[in-house]
């Protein structure tokens, strides 16, 4: 293995950790997390990997906007989209899991003036996004869950 192929192992790891203990502070407490999501809407969505086809859960902040609910692959403004993005690209029937309620949804990507609307509405409630969007020269892609 090389000393990248360990480094981005490593940080996979401590993703995978990370994740492991915001999902289990969500599942103990119907949905509220503390640290970085305090009061922050957070749900988690469950995909199948695009290549491996192994089962993901990654916890995310989210929007309800008028009853729909969208997430932002914003992989806090990387110049790349989050594994969990082309994961639903690939296989868009997915499971989102808000509060004590689980569910079946299909994943839309959404685009031109509704992607900017969606995300103008995100940045303005919470303006980390904002910042992310300006560490990035690439768009933020924007999804919408829709509940089957």
């Amino acid at each position: 293995m090389s000393d990248n192929d360990s480094s981005q192992q490593s940080a996979a790891d401590a993703t995978n950790a990370w994740n492991a203990t915001i999902i289990a502070e969500f599942r103990a407490n119907t949905g509220k997390v503390g640290g970085n999501f305090e009061g922050a809407p957070v749900l988690l969505l469950h995909t199948t990997g695009a290549r491996s086809r192994a089962k993901r859960i990654n916890p995310m902040m989210y929007l309800n906007d008028d009853g729909k609910i969208y997430v932002f692959a914003s992989k806090a403004g990387a110049d790349t989209n989050p594994d969990w993005f082309y994961n639903l690209v690939a296989d868009p029937l997915v499971t989102i899991e808000i509060g004590e309620e689980k569910v079946n949804a299909t994943a839309n990507v959404v685009t031109g003036d509704e992607h900017d609307r969606i995300y103008a509405i995100q940045a303005e409630r919470y303006p980390g996004f904002a910042e992310y969007q300006a560490k990035t020269t690439r768009i933020i892609p924007v999804v919408e869950l829709v509940r089957a």
